[in-house]
């Protein structure tokens, strides 16, 4: 008989991504192999805290007990001195304090496997200015940037596109779901757009705007076994993928699985996704993002995100869904390559 492994599924968090969290984590919750794993929940509010939880839930239920990591122990006590022994977290979390590597850090001193990357890679991956870097010294093609700090005079619009065109992209450095990400086209846009992404983030980009199709790739697997799927592609119902285009209830956006690429141009992508899983140390899992330029057919990197979500609509899970994976057997998946890493 198979001893069960006791799993602590982690949700909310911080950041400005805690309501995709929450989504993600209702859809994981119900599809945990109940066979193999004892689960135990942990709701993260939005100031941090942590909260031993029986269902995931959007707020602090009441009579919920604060959860402690017992550092060093493999586990976390409440305040009322219950301990809480785990095998594995898995982590349902993005943005800020959920995949910045922030709480990967703490599974280390925990001495407690997490599914997906650690520390390093988190934190690498997370920072799309220093992603950028590394892959472009991979020469694989990015998009023409540049970046502004806070503390920086803000340059004036016709400035800019002296470089990198006539519709810039501003985006933080920092953040996930396409939140504090602007399309600009004039000089009013521009100062809202470095406003509204310096609300976020110190350091922003800002790209050059592609008339690109989106596609994504999901990698799985710990060096070096690792494998990526069919590539998929987005199909947003606006001018770009925004966050509204993805969370909103009414947002008609779709995604297009294969992706209606020819062999040569899959092949080139999904090659690149794993070599960019490598270079940056990554593990269990990622989603790989790149453009594919309308005009000419140039492939660029644009992110690599090692949480993505796993919503309704989320690209990872449907990918590996194509590929004969199920729901189920995908997190029994991460959570065995999580154990097997320590």
């Amino acid at each position: 008989m198979t001893n069960k492994k006791d799993v602590l599924l982690l949700f909310g968090g911080e950041s400005t991504e805690h309501d995709v969290s929450i989504a993600s984590a209702r859809n994981v919750f119900a599809a945990i192999d109940t066979t193999n794993y004892d689960v135990y929940l942990c709701f993260i509010d939005r100031t941090g805290q942590f909260w031993h939880v029986t269902e995931v839930v959007d707020h602090v239920p009441e009579g919920a007990q604060e959860l402690l990591p017992h550092l060093g122990k493999a586990g976390f006590v409440t305040r009322e001195g219950k301990t809480v022994d785990v095998d594995v977290l898995l982590p349902i979390l993005h943005g800020r304090n959920g995949e910045d590597g922030a709480l990967q850090a703490l599974a280390q001193l925990l001495h407690i496997p997490i599914v997906g990357c650690d520390m390093a890679s988190s934190s690498l991956s997370m920072n799309k200015l220093a992603t950028k870097r590394v892959v472009d010294d991979c020469a694989i093609p990015i998009v023409p940037y540049q970046v502004h700090h806070v503390s920086d005079d803000v340059p004036a619009f016709d400035g800019i596109t002296k470089d990198l065109g006539n519709v810039l992209f501003v985006k933080p450095v920092n953040a996930g779901s396409s939140i504090g990400v602007s399309r600009v086209t004039n000089q009013h846009e521009w100062e809202a757009a470095v406003s509204l992404a310096h609300s976020y983030d110190p350091l922003i980009l800002i790209e050059k705007a592609i008339d690109a199709r989106e596609l994504e790739v999901a990698v799985i697997g710990n060096y070096p076994d690792v494998s990526a799927s069919v590539v998929g592609e987005i199909n947003p119902d606006g001018e770009f993928y925004s966050y509204d285009s993805k969370y909103d209830e009414n947002s008609t956006s779709g995604v297009i699985i294969p992706a209606d690429v020819s062999a040569e141009v899959s092949d080139i992508i999904r090659a690149y996704a794993i070599e960019i899983f490598h270079v940056l140390g990554c593990s269990g899992l990622s989603r790989v993002d790149f453009f594919v330029d309308r005009s000419n057919g140039d492939i660029y990197f644009n992110e690599i995100n090692t949480l993505p979500g796993f919503t309704d609509i989320s690209m990872y899970p449907k990918l590996w869904q194509h590929e004969g994976v199920s729901y189920s057997d995908l997190i029994s998946r991460l959570i065995e390559l999580a154990i097997a890493r320590g």
